[in-house]
């Protein structure tokens, strides 16, 4: 099993040479607070969709303003193709994959706006699979943050009000983990 396979966490060091390693996380880092938005409706009409600041918007009108250090989970509804690969890659005729993810103006509203300690999503990347440039994974791990891929479960989880505890592997030197991620709440 590779760094980056199935439910996973990236390390800074695997979008930035001078970042940490996934043995560089401090335990308490990977104790956070969560909120949940669902974007399943926007994703089954385009699979191509991004988070957008008026998305955040009109949740934080209904569950509140998002926190300091909390997670952002982003809700797709992708985690139920997880069995059928043909569905979660999602490819095209010419081999370009689709899949939901946040977009980088919403990336940066989060950490500029609420300074949030990282994000996470039930697709296999945090990017949109038409973001070539990694957009929300190079500037979450600009600084030592949290970057969660391939999650489940996610449509049990409150849209605010969980603390997830991430378990990972220290490899030392890695530039992701495989990660069990429990939610209490």
């Amino acid at each position: 099993m590779g760094e980056h396979s199935a439910t996973h966490i990236n390390a800074p060091n695997s979008f930035h040479g001078d970042g940490i390693s996934i043995d560089e996380y401090s335990a308490q880092s990977l104790v956070v607070p969560a909120v949940v938005i669902d974007i399943c409706k926007q994703a089954t009409e385009n699979p191509d969709y991004l988070l957008t600041v008026a998305d955040i918007l009109t949740w934080e009108a209904e569950f509140g303003t998002i926190k300091p250090d909390c997670i952002v989970l982003l809700y797709t509804y992708w985690q139920h193709k997880w069995l059928d690969k043909n569905a979660f890659l999602n490819q095209d005729a010419d081999g370009n994959i689709h899949f939901p993810g946040f977009s980088g103006k919403a990336t940066e509203f989060l950490i500029t706006e609420r300074k949030i300690a990282g994000v996470g999503i039930d697709t296999h990347g945090v990017d949109s699979g038409q973001d070539n440039n990694f957009t929300t994974n190079s500037l979450i791990l600009a600084k030592p943050r949290i970057v969660l891929e391939n999650l489940t479960n996610l449509d049990q989880l409150p849209p605010q009000g969980a603390t997830l505890v991430i378990g990972i592997l220290r490899l030392r030197g890695g530039s992701g983990s495989p990660a069990a991620v429990m939610a209490f709440f």
